[in-house]
């Protein structure tokens, strides 16, 4: 994402694991009746057994990367994750588009 800031994101997240995720881009996002979280627009996890690439981004319709989902591969598809085990498995051109809109959305 270019011109956004990149920021390594450490600590125990999701369930209470350890995690490292490269992030890009930054947003502020309102949880409801919780604190305002800083929070990445897309970010890049090495994982055990597979990657993840995570998609903060949503619109009306919900999440960008549940809309994505049947284009993106050989992938499991969360509300706001991509998993897969090589790069082999993922369409490169639909998560293109994917990171595209999700960064014309942070803009």
């Amino acid at each position: 994402m270019s011109g956004h800031p990149r920021v390594m994101w450490e600590g125990r997240f999701w369930g209470g694991t350890e995690q490292a995720i490269i992030g890009y881009g930054d947003f502020s996002y309102q949880r409801p009746g919780k604190d305002t979280v800083e929070w990445f627009v897309i970010g890049l996890a090495p994982q055990k057994n597979h990657i993840s690439i995570y998609v903060n981004a949503a619109d009306e319709h919900g999440y960008l990367v549940k809309r994505y989902a049947e284009q993106l591969g050989k992938v499991k598809v969360g509300s706001a994750v991509v998993t897969f085990k090589s790069a082999a498995d993922l369409d490169l051109e639909a998560l293109r588009r994917l990171a595209t809109e999700a960064r014309d959305r942070a803009a």
